[in-house]
């Protein structure tokens, strides 16, 4: 299983609670209260995506955090990396000198091209989209009816 950080989780979740009010400010008091997640986790989460650029704060009694750009031009990517650093599906793919294994490990070129595409499938979704809570759920269809004739055939008793 390939899984996010809960970190980078909790990270996307509060990005997209901005996204969902891009013109209010909120303290993380309040984004904790919102997203349901502990307000010491919130005040982590956004100093990571500040430092990332992706959120900007304002001190004061006033004060409060909001996106930095508009939630079409932040990627889930961007949240991702903000929190964990370089999207990597392996260690070795991202921390080459970790991996004992790193000269003669056949599979490591591979995995270069597997996390080029996970970052760019995560890159090309944005805040934007997760807001919606059916982003991703296939278009609904309406079933077809019946031509007329077949219900008048239907409706008719059996002789």
């Amino acid at each position: 299983m390939i899984i996010l950080s809960k970190l980078a989780d909790y990270g996307v979740i509060v990005a997209t609670h901005l996204a969902a009010h891009p013109d209010r400010q909120a303290t993380a008091a309040a984004i904790a209260g919102a997203t349901m997640l502990p307000r010491a986790t919130v005040a982590k989460l956004l100093k990571a995506l500040a430092h990332a650029g992706l959120v900007s704060a304002t001190r004061g009694a006033a004060g409060g955090y909001r996106l930095a750009r508009r939630p079409g031009a932040i990627s889930v990517a961007e949240v991702v990396a903000a929190i964990d650093g370089d999207i990597g599906l392996t260690q070795c793919s991202v921390h080459a000198a970790d991996c004992e294994r790193t000269n003669y490990c056949p599979t490591r070129p591979h995995w270069v091209a597997i996390n080029r595409a996970v970052g760019a499938a995560l890159s090309a979704i944005s805040l934007a989209e997760m807001i919606g809570p059916l982003a991703f759920a296939p278009p609904f269809v309406e079933p077809r009816m019946p031509a007329r004739d077949t219900l008048s055939l239907m409706d008719e008793p059996a002789r």
